[in-house]
C-alpha cells in the first residue's frame, strides 16, 4: 500500500494524520519541527483535543511514523500554515511553496499533491503550478495538483472530520474523483468533486460569511450599549423568526479562520469588498471596545490601578487550548498602546506562560484583581461562579448568572 506523507503536524494535519491511519491506510507525518517530531513518536499530543488521545493510540496501533523527512511516496497531504501579510492582507503562500518544493524532490511520478491549507482564490495557479513547471514538470501528468480544505474547528474536531462534509478541487474529474475515495475512508459526509478555484473560494466564502454574521451582531451590541439596551433579549427575540440567525457578540474574533481568511478576499480584491473590509474591522474593534467598558467599570467603582483587572482566557473559543489570533492577546496588545501594563492572566487550559503577568492558579488569580474579564467562555469559569461573585465581573460572553454583571 503507497504511504501517505502528511506535510505540517499542527491542529489540522496531525488530527487529519491520525484519522487516516486509525482507518487502515499507511501515513507518515512530516514536520520540519524536530521537536515537535520528537514528542508526537512518543506518543505525546502537542494541544489539548476530546478524543484526540484515543485516537492517537489508534493510530500507533496501526504504525503511524513521525519524520522530518519528506517520504518518496504517491499521495502528499499539505496542511502547512497559511498566515496574511498584515500590510497588504493578501496571503502569505512561502510556507505552502517550501513545503511544494519539498515534495517535489522526492516524489513518484505522477504523484497526487494534495493542498489543505486555506489559501487565497486563484493561489493554485498564480503560486503553486509555476513553481511545478519550472522544475520541468507537467501538471496533470508528472504531478496532479488537488485542494481539499479543511473543515474542522478545535475542540469539535474529531468528530467534524467524521462528519462535516468535504470539497475536493481538482484539474481532472478522475482525478478527483480517487481522492474523494482516499478521504472516504474516514468522512461519513459528502464529498464534492469540483475545480480548484471553486473550491479554494468557498471555504474561504464560509469563514467570511460567519465574520460578517458576527460583525452585525457586534455592531448591535454597541448601538445597544449607547442607548442601555438588551442585546442578547433582542436577539433572542429577532431569533425567534425563522428566516433570522444572528450569531452572539464578543470580545472580538480569532483562531486561523475566521479573523484571517477574509482578509485574502480583501487583499485581492480591494475595490469589491466594502461589506467584508468593515465585517473585519468591526470585529478587530471589539477589543477596544472590551477596553473601554473597563474604563468605565474602573470609573464607576473608582478603581483606578489597572493591576486590578483581571483577563480571563488566553485561547480565541471556549474549552480549547489555541491561542491563534486570540482577542485577549489582541486586548493585551491595544492596553500596550495605551501604556497600560500591569493587567493579570489566566487560562486553565493554557500550561506554558505566553504574557507578562499570567497566573497558573485561578485562586491566586482571584486574590490579586477586582475587576474579572470573562474573555473565553470555558467550562471551568461556568463551574466556578461562586468563586467570582464578590467581583466586578465583565462578561463579553453572556455566560453569567450572579448578581450585577456587566455586559458588552
Amino acid at each position: 500500500m503507497s504511504i501517505v506523507n502528511v506535510i505540517g503536524l499542527g491542529y489540522i494535519g496531525l488530527p487529519t494524520a491520525l484519522i487516516f491511519a486509525k482507518n487502515g491506510i499507511k501515513v507518515v507525518g512530516t514536520d520540519i519541527d524536530s521537536n515537535l517530531v520528537k514528542t508526537l513518536s512518543k506518543g505525546i499530543a502537542p494541544f489539548e483535543e476530546e478524543g484526540l488521545e484515543e485516537l492517537f493510540l489508534q493510530a500507533l496501533s496501526n504504525g503511524i511514523e513521525f519524520t522530518t523527512n519528506y517520504q518518496k511516496t504517491h499521495t502528499y497531504i499539505i496542511a502547512v500554515p497559511t498566515p496574511y501579510i498584515k500590510e497588504s492582507k493578501k496571503l502569505d503562500p512561502k510556507y505552502v511553496i517550501s513545503a511544494v518544493n519539498s515534495v517535489l524532490d522526492v516524489c513518484e511520478s505522477g504523484a497526487l499533491l494534495i493542498i489543505e491549507s486555506t489559501i487565497s482564490p486563484g493561489t493554485i495557479d498564480k503560486y503553486i503550478r509555476p513553481e511545478i513547471e519550472k522544475r520541468g514538470y507537467v501538471v496533470g501528468e508528472d504531478i496532479h495538483l488537488l485542494h481539499a480544505p479543511e473543515r474542522i474547528i478545535p475542540g469539535n474536531m474529531i468528530y467534524e472530520l467524521e462528519f462535516n462534509s468535504r470539497t475536493i478541487g481538482a484539474d481532472n474529474f478522475e482525478i478527483g474523483e480517487k481522492v474523494k475515495g482516499l478521504y472516504s475512508n474516514f468522512c461519513k459526509a459528502d464529498i464534492v468533486v469540483t475545480d480548484i478555484r471553486t473550491a479554494e473560494m468557498s471555504k474561504v466564502v464560509e469563514n467570511t460569511f460567519r465574520d460578517i454574521n458576527i460583525a452585525f451582531a457586534n455592531e448591535l451590541a454597541r448601538i445597544c450599549r449607547t442607548d442601555n439596551m438588551d442585546v442578547y433579549e433582542i436577539i433572542r427575540i429577532a431569533n425567534l423568526h425563522p428566516r433570522v440567525n444572528i450569531l452572539q457578540p464578543g470580545p472580538g474574533v480569532g483562531g486561523h479562520c475566521i479573523s484571517v481568511d477574509p482578509w485574502f478576499l480583501v487583499g485581492d480584491y480591494p475595490d469589491l469588498t466594502n461589506l467584508i473590509l468593515t465585517a473585519r474591522k468591526t470585529n478587530d474593534s471589539m477589543p477596544s471596545h472590551v477596553l473601554g467598558r473597563i474604563r468605565d467599570i474602573m470609573r464607576e467603582n473608582g478603581i483606578k490601578d489597572i493591576s486590578k483587572v483581571g483577563l480571563y482566557g488566553l485561547a480565541y473559543k471556549e474549552n480549547v487550548d489555541d491561542t491563534r489570533e486570540s482577542p485577549t492577546l489582541q486586548l493585551l496588545d491595544r492596553m500596550d498602546e495605551h501604556l497600560a501594563f500591569g493587567v493579570k492572566v489566566f487560562d486553565p487550559l493554557v500550561k506554558k506562560r505566553i504574557v507578562d503577568h499570567q497566573f497558573m492558579n485561578f485562586e491566586d488569580f482571584l486574590n490579586e484583581i477586582e475587576i474579572l474579564v470573562i474573555m473565553v467562555g470555558h467550562e471551568h469559569i461556568i463551574d466556578n461562579f461562586e468563586l467570582i461573585k464578590n467581583k466586578h465581573v465583565l462578561d463579553t460572553k453572556n455566560i453569567c448568572n450572579i448578581h450585577k454583571v456587566y455586559k458588552l
